[in-house]
Formats: C-alpha cells, sequence, structure tokens
C-alpha cells in the first residue's frame, strides 16, 4: 500500500496548482480506448489530479445513461477495472482516491459483480438494521478486493415522487426516519471495512419530476417544510461518521433568496446553509458536472468549475473542463480557500490510505445466503393474504407474465397452469426507472387491465412497486411485491406462492391509490 505523507508535512512544499490539481475527481472509463486511457494519464501526471471516478463507459454514464447511445457489455470489465486503477495510480504523484457509485454493488457500474438489492427493497424489510448493515459491509468489501476507497452512497432522498425519473428505487422509501435508520446502517457497514461514504444528493432530490441528468428540478418549498422533510436525513447524519456530503443540481428557491440556481454551484446552499449555518465541517463533493442541469449553461471551458468550487464545493466530480477549471480557479479564488479544501481533502486520503494492512479486506464470500435473507424480510403481500394464494393452488390457475419473459418462477409456475378462471399475474418489468411506462408496451398494458377485470387474478410484482401506479391492482384478489427478480427473490417468491414462507415486508412508499 502506497504511503501518504501528512497534511502538515507536505502544505508548504505544494504549489496551489498541484492543491488545485487534487480537488479535481475526472472520470475513468472501464471500457475507454488506449487513446483515451493515455490522455487520462497525461492528465494526471501534469495536473496531479487527486481523484478518479469510475464509470463503465461513455455511453452508460450521466447524460447518456437513458438509452441514447448503445452500451457495449463487457464480460471482462471487473478484470479491465483492476488494471486501470492499477495503471492510473502508477502515473501519480501523489496517491489517487478511487471513487465509483456502488449504491447497489460494483455491478451498478461492473458486469460479472455481485449485485445486491436497491435501496427500496432493503426499505421493503421490517426493523432489519442488522441486515442492512451486512449489505454496506458485503459492498465495502467488494470496493475493497478492486481497489476502490469511496462508495458514493448511500442515497438518503426522501422517496415522495412516484414519478421520478432518477431517484425513485434508489431510496429507501418515504418515511424520513427509516431513511435515517437504513441509511446509518449502511454507512457503519461501510465504515466496518474501512471505504470512504458519501450521503446524497442534497439538499434533497426526492420530490423531483425532472431529470438533472437532462434538466434542472425546481423544488419551490419552504424552507421549514424542507427542514422537516428533505433536510432531515442529512442532518441527522452528519455525526455518524460521515465523509462527505453530495450535492444535487436542483434548484432550491427557498434558500437562495428566490434564485432559480443549482444547489451545485450556489454559495447561499453549501457555503451559507450547509457549512455556516448547519456546521457541516467535511467534505462536500459535486454530483456531476457533465449533467445538463447546469453544464448547458457555461460555454467558456473551465467556468463551470471554477463556479462549482467558488460556491463550496471540495472536489469536483466528473469534471470535463480539467486544465481551464485548474488554471481558472488556482489564478482567481482566494488561497485561503483553495487551502481549506486541499487540506479536507488531502486529510480524506490519509483517512483512505491509513488503515492497517491486516485490516484490508478478505474476499467477499459467497452473498447467497445474505440475498435469501434479503428476499424472506422484504417480499410483500400489498392486498390478500394466503388464503387467496391457497385457493389459486388448489384450484389452479393459467400463468400469464408479462415484460421480461422466463426466469426461475415463471418456469416453475407454468408446470403447475390449468385451464381454471383463476389468473396467476407475473409482472417483470423492463426497467427500473418510471420513464416510458417502465419499459411496457401498451399492448402489455393493455393485457394487464384486461386480466384484472376479469377478477379472480393474483399478481406477483418483480420489480419496482410504483409499477402498480400504471393500472387498477386493487381489483385482484391478491397483489404480492417481489421487487428484484434476481434467481433468489425468484425462488422465494415460489415458497411463498406454495404457502412455505410468510410475507414479512411492508411498502416502503405510497402509491396513488392504495388501498391497504
Amino acid at each position: 500500500m502506497r504511503k501518504i505523507p501528512s497534511y502538515h508535512s507536505i502544505r508548504k512544499e505544494i504549489p496551489i496548482s498541484t492543491k488545485v490539481g487534487q480537488l479535481f475527481m475526472p472520470a475513468a472509463f472501464i471500457n475507454d480506448t488506449e487513446a483515451e486511457i493515455q490522455k487520462l494519464e497525461k492528465l494526471i501526471q501534469q495536473y496531479h489530479i487527486g481523484s478518479l471516478c469510475f464509470f463503465h463507459s461513455r455511453a452508460s454514464a450521466a447524460t447518456n445513461f437513458e438509452g441514447k447511445k448503445e452500451v457495449i457489455h463487457n464480460e471482462n470489465s471487473y478484470e479491465r477495472l483492476l488494471y486501470l486503477i492499477q495503471r492510473y495510480q502508477k502515473v501519480a504523484t501523489f496517491p489517487l482516491l478511487i471513487a465509483i457509485d456502488a449504491e447497489w454493488g460494483l455491478a451498478m457500474r461492473i458486469e460479472n459483480t455481485p449485485q445486491y438489492p436497491y435501496a427500496i427493497t432493503l426499505g421493503a424489510m421490517k426493523d432489519q438494521e442488522a441486515l442492512v448493515y451486512k449489505v454496506g459491509k458485503n459492498i465495502a468489501r467488494d470496493c475493497r478486493e478492486a481497489g476502490i476507497h469511496w462508495n458514493l452512497s448511500p442515497v438518503v432522498d426522501i422517496n415522495l415522487n412516484p414519478e421520478n425519473p432518477v431517484i425513485g428505487y434508489r431510496s429507501f422509501g418515504d418515511n424520513r426516519e427509516e431513511v435515517v435508520r437504513y441509511a446509518k446502517a449502511y454507512l457503519k457497514g461501510m465504515q466496518s471495512e474501512g471505504i470512504l461514504n458519501s450521503i446524497k444528493h442534497f439538499p434533497g432530490h426526492g420530490d423531483t419530476a425532472t431529470d438533472s441528468h437532462l434538466g434542472l428540478p425546481i423544488i419551490d418549498k419552504p424552507k421549514k417544510e424542507l427542514l422537516d422533510n428533505e433536510l432531515h436525513p442529512f442532518i441527522q447524519l452528519m455525526d455518524e461518521g460521515l465523509d462527505s456530503v453530495m450535492v444535487g443540481h436542483l434548484a432550491v428557491p427557498s434558500l437562495t433568496n428566490g434564485k432559480k440556481i443549482s444547489a451545485s454551484i450556489s454559495k447561499e446552499i453549501m457555503t451559507n446553509f450547509l457549512r455556516d449555518e448547519l456546521q457541516w465541517k467535511g467534505i462536500i463533493i459535486s454530483d456531476a458536472l457533465n449533467m445538463h442541469a447546469i453544464s448547458k449553461d457555461f460555454s467558456q471551458k473551465g467556468a463551470l468549475e471554477f463556479t462549482a468550487f467558488e460556491a463550496g464545493n471540495d472536489v469536483l466530480c466528473f469534471a470535463d473542463n480539467v486544465e481551464e477549471g485548474i488554471h481558472m480557479i488556482s489564478e482567481q479564488c482566494d488561497v485561503d480557500r483553495i487551502e481549506a479544501s486541499f487540506k479536507r481533502v488531502w486529510q480524506l486520503k490519509e483517512s483512505a490510505y491509513t488503515v492497517s494492512e491486516h485490516g484490508l479486506a478478505q474476499k467477499a464470500k459467497d452473498h447467497t445466503p445474505l440475498m435469501q435473507q434479503l428476499a424472506k424480510e422484504s417480499i410483500t403481500e400489498l392486498k390478500g393474504d394466503g388464503t387467496a394464494i391457497k385457493k389459486f393452488r388448489e384450484e389452479g390457475f393459467q400463468l400469464i407474465q408479462i415484460g421480461r419473459q422466463g426466469g426461475h418462477f415463471h418456469d416453475t409456475m407454468e408446470l403447475k397452469a390449468s385451464d381454471s378462471g383463476n389468473t396467476l399475474l407475473s409482472i417483470v418489468p423492463r426497467q427500473v426507472k418510471p420513464k416510458d411506462n417502465f419499459g411496457f408496451t401498451k399492448e402489455e398494458l393493455d393485457v394487464i387491465h384486461e386480466v384484472l377485470n376479469q377478477g379472480n387474478t393474483i399478481v406477483y410484482l418483480f420489480g419496482n412497486p410504483f409499477v402498480l401506479n400504471l393500472f387498477s391492482w386493487e381489483s385482484a384478489s391478491a397483489v404480492v411485491v417481489v421487487y428484484q427478480d434476481f434467481q433468489v427473490f425468484q425462488e422465494n417468491a415460489v415458497n411463498h406462492f406454495n404457502g412455505v414462507v410468510n410475507a414479512k415486508g411492508k411498502l416502503p412508499v405510497t402509491l396513488k391509490s392504495a388501498v391497504v
């Protein structure tokens, strides 16, 4: 493990431009070309970049993630990640902080790595902080194995808007105290393995209907309401060993004297409110600066990076104009302001690099037993109970699957299907986000409506519970939310249908017309 000299031993030796370089976190893409890799190597060497945030590919990152560009899958992404981390570290004058978004595991960015349930699934469990702690711990182990220091998670936004195109399934739920409890457990799990964390997206991205990758959401609520809801998890978690707060691209006029300016470039929000009023002493990191919510408003190269730093960010994530930004900040920003951010970033590096060798994570063990526990604790009977399902088992049923086809639940139930008047409706959304009706075709939605109108229907949903807002689920005899379509979750759903296991979960969000 490379050693980091103490801040006090080097603070007078490093020039201002190098200190500014330490504040930049450009994107590193696992599936980049050799030419692009060499370009980033040169940037690291020449400008003394402090950290990197890894993404799968340019087609899948930030503003392109909605499918505008084809994502080429790479079965060897994990090996490629290890190779690139070593390569970039080798050319760095000072050891890099390696970051990634691994909210539900490295699989969020990298093929063939463990994927854990989404936060909304964890939020469906009742009083299971110990299991959420294990999830955080396992994800941290996976990060450590790969050479990653900083997992930019968890999301602590409160799930207040079913039309939210970018948070939704990434939130633990719509109850602020549940969000705090499970976020705290997740954080403690990561901390147990020495992995850095970041709660996001300050001051709260849960009640938005605009995707900040593409435009600027505006939350037009009074400050008191924000303190009671959106801001509550951030405030409660600040004293829980928190490493950083990620500020989102969203406008909150009540915190900016009525101005509709993104929090990520607002001095009123980051410096006056987060630093001074809320007394946050740690790192402030921007959300990806290439996101269109703010990037489209800055035509001059480096101006966005300069503005984001001046407003209060310590770390500039996914900065596209590194060279220009470093020059502009070095030449125009107050030296004491630069020193304050450099000190915070350098001490974060000291923390990441002083974990004892014997404390390094062992290779993550088989996580199947944990996944089985999570499946059992989260499965939710939204309507109906074992009586209605027992009736189906005894009388028989026809099976209809909508969305992605096949899978353990489908294959098992298909063997039991008959010509009964009962219908077992298995729904497997093609996507987890609400855009374009979760990927369902009009014809598929018509079939769901028709089947529900006929009565005698039991629904098993293997996906985001907000899918239920698309149709009148109340007319079903029973509705069971499984949340994930992982093999172990499907196996547990079969056991639930067969009366072998009980549903222990509860819906972590409020549906538009829920009758529960």
